[in-house]
């Protein structure tokens, strides 16, 4: 009984700790130069949906590439 409710602990603190918010697909962007002659790096962004919550750079979320918190806050 006390590896059971050591295990169903361990379970519950991994699944909380690994939960993301974020949207958990993700597309790439291809680098690019400016007119400026600025180039432009390749990035990983969420794939387009109807919501701003779930975006890498909202806040609350993290980009799992990156490691960045999010720095925006969400459109109504």
């Amino acid at each position: 009984m006390k590896q059971l409710f050591l295990m169903m602990i361990l379970c519950l603190t991994f699944a909380t700790t690994h939960a993301q918010t974020t949207n958990s697909h993700s597309t790439t962007t291809r680098g690019y130069t400016k007119k400026n002659g600025t180039y432009v790096a390749p990035a990983h962004k969420t794939t387009s949906n109807r919501t701003q919550r779930d975006n890498y750079t909202t806040k609350g979320n993290t980009n799992p590439y990156t490691g960045k918190q999010g720095t925006r806050t969400a459109k109504k």
